[in-house]
């Protein structure tokens, strides 16, 4: 095959991947030799295996805003993201130290309070939080975790270094596609892995089923687990058959499950059986129509009497939405250094709290460096890309700022980095964010080397998230 670099244009100012200054980096030599022995068309011809693949699997997600149809494949890139061994450790320390100090502020939080009452963050910054849940002040969580699963989202700056941009600790999805992604790879390229030492994913439901397994009532010596979804018609529907078939355990919705005194019971052929972990997949709000949205019929009735009672864990524990607001997200740095008396490992992006006047002003004046978020969305959805709006559309948006400053938050633009993506039978630079899966139990973290790759594989590009057209790829961590 022609040398397929000839094509491949990394723009200035941002941070490639694969190449520094026209040469290709170490760690992507060899895949690089791999695919020049390649002709466009055997690589045409596992492009349309992957998908074929995927296909075959169901592997899809659900647009809810699109009316053309509702299942949609998950886009797929083959040629795999190359992080280096020595980038990894840097990456994996960093989030174990965030993990431990969100961890730490959540059981505060929802106890003693004390980073409130030392003034390193604002209590109106938490009191007027949607997701700060009165509910389970109080409420004993096993071994003191709050967040067992985190989806943390990172990113990398024009000179290479990695930064948090957001932390997923409710019900963070995408962990199938990483597992999926792998199989497939092994498919399309089965030498390439083994040849490359690529550290292995596959591991991920065995050590989440032990997790679970680790935090049911110490005296109960076979514990039951189950996987509450939400249903056919959630997102990630497929996500949950997925998990629940890879850990063998049951797969149930609000309805399949009963409360006797304060404990949980799920209907089977043979009877009720009690429950003792539910890795659930539903909005703390829909969780128990006793206690919060009374119109959920997707939850149970009941269910938080068991939990504070203790006789169910729920995974993840309930009211940590307060640790991943967006406004709260600017505290981090100064919950590690509270908690852990230490600096943080990767850095945040700058964050700009717009219910500050000051600090509003100063983003109004530069929009056109920013991006604007809401503090409690996610999917990419309510974004305003300052480069790209119009001005109709910024002064409507601006109203509606000033109308309710807390719920928005800004940041500078960052230039996420670019990787080769096989688009239209040419090799072309992508933008990436990547989101490593963390599992946190008794024993302390885990996580899975790599994670998910997102790609917005439009041209151009900074929103990676597949409700906005981005797709992913496999992502390894060789030694």
């Amino acid at each position: 095959m022609e040398n397929f670099l000839s094509h491949y244009n990394c723009s200035e100012g941002i941070w490639d991947e694969m190449c520094h200054k026209s040469t290709i980096r170490e760690q992507y030599s060899k895949v690089f030799r791999a695919l020049e022995q390649l002709s466009i068309s055997d690589l045409h011809q596992k492009d349309a295996l992957a998908s074929e693949l995927f296909m075959n699997q169901g592997i899809t997600f659900t647009v809810y805003s699109d009316n053309a149809g509702i299942e949609r494949i998950f886009p797929f890139d083959i040629i795999p993201r190359i992080i280096t061994s020595k980038e990894w450790d840097h990456v994996e320390k960093g989030i174990k130290q965030r993990l431990k100090a969100l961890n730490m502020f959540l059981k505060d939080i929802y106890n003693d309070q004390l980073i409130l009452k030392d003034k390193v963050v604002p209590a109106a910054l938490i009191s007027s939080c949607p997701h700060y849940t009165r509910e389970v002040h109080g409420i004993q969580v096993p071994h003191d975790i709050y967040v067992h699963i985190s989806g943390i989202d990172l990113i990398r700056g024009d000179d290479g270094t990695f930064y948090i941009l957001e932390d997923n600790l409710r019900t963070p999805s995408g962990v199938s596609y990483m597992l999926e992604n792998r199989e497939v790879t092994k498919r399309i390229f089965p030498d390439m892995l083994s040849t490359n030492k690529v550290r292995m994913v596959n591991n991920y439901p065995l050590l989440l089923h032990e997790n679970l397994l680790s935090l049911a009532p110490p005296q109960i010596s076979n514990p039951s687990v189950a996987l509450l979804t939400p249903g056919v018609f959630n997102s990630a529907y497929y996500e949950h058959t997925f998990l629940a078939r890879q850990m063998g355990i049951p797969l149930v919705e609000g309805r399949d499950l009963v409360i006797d005194n304060q404990k949980v019971f799920m209907k089977t052929t043979k009877g009720l059986e009690q429950l003792h972990v539910i890795y659930r997949r539903i909005d703390d709000e829909f969780l128990d129509p006793l206690v919060f949205r009374p119109d959920s019929a997707l939850g149970v009735p009941g269910l938080m009497s068991a939990y504070r009672k203790g006789n169910v864990a729920l995974v993840n524990a309930v009211g940590n939405g307060v640790a991943d607001d967006k406004a709260v997200y600017a505290y981090v740095p100064d919950m590690i250094k509270y908690y852990l008396n230490e600096e943080p490992i990767l850095p945040n992006v700058p964050t700009y709290q717009l219910s500050n006047k000051d600090e509003r002003e100063h983003v109004f004046d530069n929009i056109r460096k920013m991006v604007i978020k809401r503090t409690n969305q996610s999917g990419g959805y309510g974004m305003i890309m300052g480069n790209t709006i119009e001005e109709e559309e910024w002064l409507k948006a601006k109203v509606a700022i000033e109308e309710d400053p807390r719920s928005f938050i800004a940041q500078p633009i960052i230039s996420l980095s670019t990787v080769p993506c096989f688009i239209d039978g040419k090799f072309q630079p992508r933008h990436v964010d990547l989101r490593p899966y963390a599992l946190c139990g008794p024993d302390g973290v885990e996580i899975v080397p790599g994670g998910l790759t997102r790609v917005a594989l439009r041209e151009g590009s900074l929103i990676v998230n597949s409700s906005q057209g981005g797709g992913s790829k496999d992502t390894w961590v060789i030694d």
